[in-house]
């Protein structure tokens, strides 16, 4: 039975979330975006209020809520700053999520705490220089060394490969049996052996912090091991629908915020005699930009419904990263477009939004990569 009504602590946090947005990220956020810079004052504080830990049992210190409010939460950090929002995406689904329903109990305890108080923070180490798409062609090699795993490779394009304390790392384990030889593992940032490139300068996102991570020689003991032998891969594909569904909110939240900059353009900007947004050629644009948040928001929440019921939802959260993403490029364009010549300047924020819309498309399964598995649910038996 459909249920459009958020819960008073869903709203309650959703309002958290776009206050400390609003105080703490918008003002200094162009110069972050400019300059490359993380918002480190602003991650602690994020850590204190509870929202690296949003989805974590209480009993490991967490605030025990549903994938909804996480949503709602994410939609309003990515409205004014997507870089954060990105890697409280990370933190909250790719790393805390794999090690409370995969860990042992002695994992749990020894890192969840830490991670869902923001003392430690995490990322997620899937992709490689030849391994993106195509997550089975790993190259990195954990050898089993009695006691220990001893690491060897580079992973690219890692989202808070320098914040982070605690690493989720992807990596094969016997490459002769392809998918089924590939382990996850937990991996503290400061093990001898691992050392980072440089900052990637990118074209959006700037501030978060991403960078190539090399492994040298690294000791992981074999306790640190996510669930059984081979499991890699399946834990991999399982946490990224989980991963899908906070890009996605990320996606609709830089949608929304450029929306509501260009409805508020389009109300005070006036051209010919009266406000832009009482044209046609505006006003139809902003029917359009509103019809596709809407029907991308209920997209993202059946998914986050599903997975708070604990029914499969990976056809759904494809869906909702395909859509969400499509239409986050789709709108920020338009929000530029309305904008016109202020549109393409930094100050209107606008120009900013579309750099951030382009990753979603790209990271945490591309959307072709999201074609593929909707596709595939249809026409396989």
């Amino acid at each position: 039975m459909l249920n459009f009504d958020f819960t008073e602590e869903q709203l309650m946090l959703r309002q958290a979330a776009r206050d400390f947005a609003e105080r703490e990220l918008l003002p200094d956020v162009l110069e972050r975006d400019e300059k490359g810079i993380l918002a480190t004052r602003q991650i602690k504080l994020l850590g204190e209020l509870g929202f690296f830990g949003l989805m974590v049992d209480p009993k490991y210190l967490g605030v025990g809520m549903d994938t909804i409010a996480y949503i709602l939460a994410i939609e309003e950090i990515s409205k004014i700053d997507a870089s954060v929002a990105v890697l409280m995406s990370v933190h909250n689904s790719l790393v805390n999520n794999p090690i409370e329903q995969f860990g042992t109990e002695e994992q749990k305890e020894k890192y969840l705490p830490k991670m869902a108080t923001g003392e430690n923070l995490g990322a997620f180490l899937l992709s490689e220089p030849e391994a993106g798409s195509d997550a089975t062609m790993q190259r990195t090699q954990a050898t089993d060394q009695g006691d220990y795993y001893l690491v060897n490779g580079v992973k690219n394009w890692i989202s808070n490969a320098n914040c982070a304390d605690i690493y989720m790392l992807i990596a094969h384990t016997n490459p002769e049996k392809k998918n089924k030889g590939i382990n996850a593992f937990i991996v503290e940032k400061n093990t001898p052996g691992i050392t980072l490139g440089p900052h990637e300068n990118k074209m959006g996102m700037r501030s978060s912090d991403t960078h190539s991570v090399m492994f040298s020689d690294v000791k992981v003991p074999k306790q640190n091991r996510l669930g059984e032998d081979g499991a890699g891969f399946k834990i991999a594909m399982k946490i990224l629908n989980s991963g899908r569904i906070g890009i996605a909110s990320q996606a609709l939240g830089i949608a929304m915020g450029a929306f509501e900059r260009a409805v508020q353009y389009a109300r005070e900007r006036k051209a010919f005699g009266k406000e832009i947004g009482h044209h046609q050629a505006i006003a139809f644009k902003i029917s359009d930009m509103a019809v596709k948040i809407e029907t991308a928001q209920l997209l993202l929440l059946k998914a986050g419904w599903m997975k708070d019921q604990h029914k499969p939802y990976t056809v759904e959260a494809a869906m909702a990263k395909q859509y969400c993403a499509d239409i986050a490029m789709e709108v920020t364009t338009q929000a530029v477009q309305i904008h016109g010549g202020y549109g393409y300047v930094k100050e209107y924020h606008v120009e900013r939004l579309m750099r951030e819309a382009k990753l979603t498309q790209i990271y945490e399964g591309t959307s072709e990569i999201q074609k593929i598995i909707i596709s595939r649910s249809f026409l396989n038996d």
